[in-house]
């Protein structure tokens, strides 16, 4: 096939999605088949008619690659992963809305109801090929019964995981890029670089947010339905104080139909970014929101508040009231109270010196009519014991998630490193093989834990399975289960006060200093 053809059914491919998924008008046909042939570096020959390609609903993925296909072959783009995504967003971009349609429609959809707005914005999100679907489709995601709930546990394959001294350290580095981080409204149109991706095809929707301008959009990762990111429109660090909890409520005054929250403010406990503010949230209902409430608080001064510990192996205050501006107060009084708090009874302290340690993890949603706040306390302090944190993923859980344990897995969703897929696969042809895994370097470190799993499941054992076949199929699914199981203890490790009467006792103190 001439280069000529393939690029001509290429657009053609591409305008008529375009069309389908109203990404573009009939009008538009002409304008935007001429924008993508120029990035293709190709003209169509001359009985090329753009006018004649019909609306057709058909996979994206295959169209994109048999462009970035010719592309690479033509010398317009090299060979390599980020230089594909590079030139398809380039591609996709000219077909997106421009920002100021896209809010227009949004505002204009709102008027109906928030749901037909974020619908509508999701979809965009997912048709303009920000969200690359087919990619996320590869996560392997399950469900784990514990003893706080069934928790969601997800294989990562879409997003590499950072590690928690790379993130404190670009707390610390001078940003002097542009733009100046992910998250910066200036990644709007953005061409992007092979260190930093492309984002012709986002999209923000500017919000008003207890007085400042915030903006909304998804996250081109979707750990769960309609994973959203509400970013600050300037580039300041993350910062947990009172006015987080008023724009917290804020959003869900605007959207109730989702979840809010944020991200501690401090390396270890928080996320992957810190250096600039922002909230995650959608419509999910995580495990931790149907966890109920296993003691209740009262707090002098708020008897509209109802109070309690929640039932969760990390340590969570429950608020709720039909007042905004309460919540606020008293969530703040726990903030203050939190951030100077020392029991070293309970290995908790307050400071190193001059270093702070205590921090909130909030997260805001409706319930019943009633606005809710968890408040989850966390403490970031190391030692030589535990150098990544006391109240961190501790070593021996380290061969299944090492990574800080940021606001979506404290909601009781995990997100597991890609490579657990490949060394899961491995350890079971090894245990049906009758072998060691210590033996195999790949998967060695899972050896202990795996010895502790044939305790529970004999047949698997060495000594049995060479004697009658085992199904792999029925292994993995015994591999996940326990996978679950060490994430609910990674979430206890990161519990400041631990599910024992001790633990129990040491909450209520703190609960009780706070005025």
């Amino acid at each position: 096939m001439r280069d000529e053809t393939r690029v001509e059914d290429g657009v053609r491919s591409l305008v008529a999605y375009a069309l389908a998924k109203g990404l573009i008008g009939e009008e538009d046909r002409r304008y935007a088949a001429n924008l993508l042939f120029a990035c293709l570096q190709q003209d169509p020959g001359s009985d090329f008619d753009a006018d004649t390609i019909e609306a057709k609903d058909q996979p994206l993925e295959p169209i994109l690659r048999d462009l970035l296909d010719d592309a690479a072959a033509r010398g317009v783009i090299e060979e390599g992963i980020a230089s594909r995504d590079l030139f398809d967003t380039k591609l996709m971009g000219c077909l997106t809305p421009r920002p100021s349609e896209v809010i227009r429609e949004f505002w204009r959809r709102y008027q109906e109801s928030p749901e037909k707005a974020t619908d509508y914005f999701y979809q965009l999100s997912r048709d303009s090929d920000y969200i690359r679907t087919y990619r996320v489709a590869k996560d392997r995601k399950w469900v784990t019964k514990t003893a706080y709930g069934d928790m969601d546990i997800t294989i990562n394959l879409s997003k590499p995981e950072k590690d928690p001294k790379a993130i404190a350290a670009a707390l610390k580095k001078k940003q002097d890029s542009y733009p100046k981080c992910l998250l910066c409204p200036q990644n709007e149109g953005y061409a992007g670089r092979l260190d930093h991706p492309a984002r012709q095809t986002i999209r923000l929707i500017p919000l008003e947010l207890a007085g400042t301008r915030w903006y909304l959009q998804y996250s081109p990762y979707v750990y769960y339905n309609e994973h959203c990111i509400v970013l600050s429109a300037s580039h300041t660090p993350m910062k947990i104080e009172r006015a987080t909890f008023a724009r917290l409520l804020a959003f869900l005054q605007l959207f109730p139909h989702y979840t809010v929250g944020s991200n501690a403010d401090l390396p270890i406990v928080g996320g992957s970014i810190l250096t600039h503010e922002h909230f995650q949230g959608g419509r999910y209902t995580f495990a931790m929101a149907k966890a109920g409430i296993r003691e209740k608080l009262s707090f002098p001064g708020f008897a509209d508040v109802e109070a309690g510990i929640v039932h969760w192996p990390m340590s969570v205050i429950r608020l709720d009231a039909e007042n905004p501006d309460r919540l606020v107060e008293l969530a703040d009084r726990i903030l203050t109270a939190w951030r100077g708090y020392s029991d070293s009874v309970a290995d908790i302290l307050a400071f190193t010196g001059d270093t702070p340690h205590n921090t909130i993890t909030p997260i805001a949603r409706m319930r019943d009519g009633k606005y809710e706040l968890d408040l989850v306390l966390r403490n970031n302090r190391t030692t030589e014991e535990y150098p990544l944190g006391i109240f961190h993923p501790h070593q021996e859980k380290h061969h299944i998630k090492k990574e800080n344990i940021g606001l979506i897995e404290v909601m009781g969703l995990a997100v597991l490193p890609a490579r657990l897929l490949k060394e899961m696969d491995l350890l079971a042809d090894t245990v049906l093989a009758g072998k060691n895994p210590a033996d195999v370097p790949e998967i060695a470190s899972h050896a202990a834990w795996m010895q502790e799993i044939l305790k529970k499941h004999p047949a698997y054992a060495p000594e049995n399975v060479k004697n009658q076949p085992a199904s792999k199929e029925a292994l993995i699914s015994i591999l996940q289960e326990e996978i679950g199981l060490v994430f609910a203890g990674v979430l206890e490790d990161a519990g400041v006060y631990k599910d024992t009467e001790e633990g129990r006792e040491a909450f209520r103190r703190f609960a009780a200093s706070v005025r």
